[in-house]
């Protein structure tokens, strides 16, 4: 809590006020530049350092009543001119059911009070003595908003605001708002019901009355001659089994009692349990062992119970256990192995919680295709691929899985719940599903589908121009104009030997290999092949960052042929 020095003291409300407010003082304060949230019924004051309340408040605090004095001074904890300064009061509230109030304001300069932006009150002035105003008036149920502005001109400064409900019976004929939330629950232990409801909205609730009936019988008050001033009632009602219903009303001060809550129903304690279910039947299916029985009178919930046929590896029995808590008639296990043995005991529970006798039935599983995989994921890895992963189905004889691409099989007999398709071109859209082979080779219904797409494309760079060889002492110096493809990786450099055709002489042809990777901001190099008077040929190819370039055999690629300095070496 931040408390300002006010120059005078700040005096008490007047006691219709106080009994509306919190504990005096200011609750919070922040700097005008953060935001500022004040629970209403506390104020939300915005205090500004002129009087058309203009421009960016200097300080914006949380005030538990709208009650100061300010003498010949300035508010204390903030900076503000003496004179010719204002604050701003407001707050959002339910009023309930609403009904007649009054509002009461005093002030020394002008202040002017408005519900719902309306004004209700205007003493804007500039005057010597403190003036006083109390209106009586109507306010419609549900929220509302107030807003009090102060201005203080010259001289000493004061401000009072409250406002309360007259709940004299002649004037109050709103009666209040039925209570809400109500809710109700029974300890079987004990058998006592309780009850609790949210708390009304009016400012002027007195208390609660609580009433219950039984079938179609008339409300019967239980909650005693004295008002319930809480939100909760604990009763024990008769042991009969019975359904009781409970509803609750407000009462305001003017004695004015509310229509009542929306009913909530207890069930008293019984004992006596139901009959075991009859007709219990067992369908064995791919989908699991479905069970099925007659509906039982009374019963509010079944239980099923499951063994599982032969020993555990102590030797023992397997145990039994309860696999299900089911409301309808039905039931269908999906948690079986496949070529297994089943006994299941299903039992009736009531209202009240008695549990009946069970009924048991032997079955089995038969063998069948495993689920489909689920959570199929494709992922684009530049460079490498698209990956798939899944979530193996819940059957447990799963050996394998096949990937379909685009319908059709892509790999079939994968180990792993993971699998890389390294086959994919750049730019290209892929889907893929996915299903599970079990040791019987049944093959599953295929997963949902994923895609994903690769990035980049499948247009080579443009052949490199200007290309050109010029022979050295020092190898062969190769130049050419830069290639501006924005994509551009790197240029391959290929050395052609000429293979001569022996059954057409003077034919042949340059079979071409890589023999330099060259970066992608070089216009020349340096090819240091031996000064020996053989004519050789040359290609460069410009390389994108997704692979894509001309092939050496083709005519697009640019080639030059070349003869080395030196004399051509004889054989």
């Amino acid at each position: 809590m931040i408390t300002r020095n006010r120059p005078k003291a700040r005096p008490a409300a007047s006691a219709a006020l106080a009994a509306l407010a919190l504990a005096g003082g200011l609750v919070t304060a922040t700097p005008a530049a953060a935001a500022v949230t004040c629970n209403a019924p506390v104020w939300k004051a915005q205090y500004y350092a002129n009087t058309t309340f203009s421009g960016t408040p200097k300080l914006t605090a949380c005030d538990s009543a709208v009650a100061e004095n300010y003498g010949y001074g300035d508010p204390a904890g903030v900076a503000l001119p003496k004179d010719n300064f204002s604050v701003r009061w407001s707050l959002t509230r339910d009023f309930g059911s609403g009904g007649p109030f009054t509002f009461s304001a005093e002030a020394q300069d002008g202040i002017r009070v408005y519900l719902d932006g309306v004004r209700k009150i205007d003493l804007w002035r500039n005057v010597s003595t403190t003036q006083k105003r109390t209106v009586n008036l109507t306010v419609p149920a549900g929220r509302h908003s107030l807003r009090v502005d102060f201005a203080a001109w010259t001289g000493a400064a004061n401000v009072k605001f409250g406002y309360g409900p007259r709940t004299s019976a002649s004037v109050d004929t709103v009666r209040p708002l039925a209570p809400a939330g109500l809710s109700a629950s029974l300890d079987r232990n004990s058998g006592r019901a309780t009850l609790r409801w949210a708390a009304n909205k009016e400012m002027d609730l007195a208390g609660y009355r609580v009433y219950r009936r039984t079938g179609t019988a008339g409300w019967a008050q239980v909650s005693g001659t004295a008002l319930r001033t809480g939100t909760s009632f604990v009763e024990m009602p008769p042991e009969t089994g019975a359904s009781y219903v409970y509803e609750v009303r407000a009462v305001d001060r003017a004695g004015r009692e509310s229509l009542g809550s929306a009913d909530a129903t207890v069930v008293s304690v019984d004992r006596t349990a139901p009959s075991a279910p009859g007709g219990v039947t067992a369908t064995d299916g791919a989908a699991g062992i479905a069970l099925a029985w007659q509906p039982v009178p009374g019963a509010a919930k079944y239980l099923v119970h499951r063994q599982r046929a032969g020993t555990s590896d102590a030797g023992t029995p397997a145990p039994l256990v309860q696999v299900a808590t089911v409301t309808a008639p039905s039931w269908t296990d999906p948690d079986v192995t496949e070529r297994t043995g089943y006994t299941y005991w299903v039992s009736a529970v009531d209202a009240a919680g008695n549990t009946s006798p069970r009924t048991t039935l032997p079955t089995a599983h038969g063998d069948y295709a495993p689920g489909a995989p689920t959570g199929l994921t494709a992922t684009f890895v530049p460079q490498r691929g698209i990956d798939l992963t899944w979530t193996a189905p819940a059957d447990t004889d799963v050996v394998s899985y096949n990937v379909y691409r685009n319908g059709h099989l892509s790999r079939d007999g994968v180990s792993g719940r993971t699998y890389r398709d390294l086959s994919v071109d750049n730019g290209t859209t892929y889907t893929y599903t996915v299903t599970a082979v079990d040791r019987a080779g049944h093959e599953s219904p295929v997963s949902a589908a994923a895609s994903a797409t690769t990035e980049g494309d499948l247009v080579p760079p443009a052949a490199v121009t200007g290309l050109k060889a010029t022979p050295r002492e020092d190898g062969i110096l190769l130049e050419w104009d830069a290639n501006t493809e924005p994509d551009l990786l790197r240029y391959d450099l290929y050395r052609g030997e000429w293979i001569p055709d022996e059954e057409s002489p003077g034919g042949g042809i340059w079979l071409f290999r890589q023999v330099e990777w060259i970066g992608k901001d070089a216009t020349s190099h340096l090819y240091p092949a031996t000064p020996d008077g053989e004519t050789s040929a040359y290609a460069l190819a410009a390389v994108d960052v997704w692979g894509n370039t001309l092939a050496t055999d083709i005519d697009q690629v640019s080639r030059v042929e070349v003869t080395e300095l030196g004399t051509p070496a004889t054989g």
